[in-house]
């Protein structure tokens, strides 16, 4: 992005502070002296000046001018020496694909690439919002969110024949803090939480800061294992079970109407709550069966957002549940992070209504399941093959070639500019040591194919009965 006039005088007041050239406290030129020496009008220098102001760079003294203010920047100790090495864990996948610069490639990370995102419909909707004399650029939000955001949203969950009004849906800052309030709600340090096994690591992440006792269930074609998840039930007396319906991350996988209804069956007798976590719902093909859909909101919270499909710099998400859990779940959204965000919800639904959203999501599909194509391809070329098929979504859950350990493997791949997600960030029985989830939307570079070859080769290297599929 090119620079503009007030861009580079600020860079150059800024280089000359670190420089120590305009030591604390000391008077920087004037105005019109600035505006001279850098050949731009002296509106551009106070524009350039003030907003170094407004960022603590400097500070004005009406009548005397402006002064430099910065201090000298503490020691880094994390900029000495090697960088200490992370054991990859269940946010391991996260804060390397987060800080990862535009140079790494990240087929292990849980988004699209934004190009693949509608921004064209976030931009028409941040002009419009702009553009209006609205609350919704100052004011707080209701206790339960834009109004006219959660009647689409009623409308939406219709379409998937979840039957709510608009007064049992909460909006929230994201799906992870409607988890977070959740747990919050129906927790105690010690409870029993189920998850499917595997399951999106951030789930562990957040039930560890709830102090909750995780119980894995094996995860199948069709949805959690029956079997073990009665036995569970009967063993653990868990408080929560937390789950994806339409389309399972990290497997891809849909849940059969029959497992859906076994599960519901016993979750009754066992009075348990399930969280559904439906952030994939935009990707699917075909509507699959939903639990909430199934129960009627009876012991099943339905919680989604956008950030996969919209925007994950605009957040907002939502709960809808039973009418007395969500005016609980109110009460802890003031306390903790009060109005939530006016402005995200109305950006994030005028992009929804916006009638270009379908036809992009029409062909964002079409795009998915060619790029998942193409890559099943590419990676069996390397002897690594899906677990199951997907009908829809951007991941495949897939095993590698016998002998190689996924962990090792994404500890040599990062220090060639390559991120995966290696099984066992998903698996609390750390029984997916020889998987990686690989996101198809991340995996258009050839470069992820050749480093993974290259690495591939290497840990093959060292076991012998192994070889790798040419």
């Amino acid at each position: 992005m090119s620079q503009t006039r007030i861009d580079q005088i600020m860079q150059a007041v800024q280089s000359k502070i670190t420089a120590r050239h305009y030591l604390p406290g000391a008077r920087l030129p004037s105005v019109r002296a600035q505006a001279k020496a850098m050949q731009v009008s002296v509106s551009t220098v106070v524009e350039a000046y003030e907003r170094l102001v407004a960022e603590g760079c400097i500070q004005s003294k009406p009548g005397a001018g402006f002064y430099a203010c910065g201090h000298v920047a503490p020691l880094n100790l994390t900029q000495i020496g090697p960088k200490v090495e992370r054991e990859i864990d269940p946010l391991w996948v996260s804060r390397q694909s987060l800080e990862a610069d535009d140079t790494m490639l990240k087929p292990g990370c849980g988004w699209l690439p934004p190009e693949w995102l509608y921004q064209t419909g976030i931009r028409r909707a941040l002009r419009t919002v702009a553009r209006e004399d609205s609350l919704d650029l100052t004011d707080y939000a209701t206790p339960l969110g834009h109004p006219a955001f959660r009647q689409y949203l009623q409308r939406r969950l219709a379409s998937n024949d979840i039957d709510v009004n608009a007064e049992q849906i909460m909006l929230t800052e994201s799906g992870t803090q409607a988890i977070d309030l959740i747990g919050r709600l129906f927790l105690e340090p010690g409870d029993t939480v189920l998850v499917d096994d595997p399951c999106y690591f951030n789930f562990h992440a957040l039930l560890k800061a709830h102090r909750a006792k995780v119980i894995g269930i094996p995860y199948t074609p069709n949805g959690p294992d029956v079997v073990a998840f009665e036995a569970a039930l009967a063993e653990h007396t868990p408080r929560l079970y937390i789950t994806n319906s339409g389309i399972h991350n990290p497997t891809g996988a849909s849940l059969s109407p029959m497992v859906a209804h076994k599960v519901l069956m016993l979750a009754e007798a066992a009075d348990l709550v399930i969280v559904e976590d439906d952030i994939f719902a935009d990707l699917e093909m075909d509507t699959t069966p939903r639990l909430a859909a199934f129960d009627g909101l009876n012991r099943v919270l339905e919680i989604g957002s956008f950030s996969k499909t919209v925007s994950a710099s605009v957040r907002c998400g939502y709960i809808a549940g039973r009418a007395d859990w969500i005016e609980k779940l109110v009460d802890l959204k003031i306390a903790t992070s009060f109005g939530g965000s006016r402005l995200g919800a109305e950006i994030v639904l005028q992009t929804l209504t916006n009638s270009g959203y379908r036809k992009h999501m029409e062909r964002l599909r079409l795009w998915l399941a060619k790029q998942r194509q193409t890559t099943k391809e590419k990676l069996a070329k390397l002897g690594i093959t899906p677990w199951l098929e997907p009908k829809a979504g951007m991941f495949l859950w897939c095993q590698l070639p016998k002998g190689v350990e996924a962990t090792k493997l994404a500890q040599i791949c990062v220090k060639q500019g390559l991120i995966l997600a290696p099984g066992n960030a998903f698996s609390l029985s750390q029984s997916a040591h020889d998987f990686l989830r690989f996101n198809v939307a991340q995996c258009t570079d050839d470069k992820v194919f050749t480093i993974l070859a290259s690495a591939l080769n290497q840990c093959l290297e060292a076991t012998p009965d192994s070889h790798l599929t040419k």
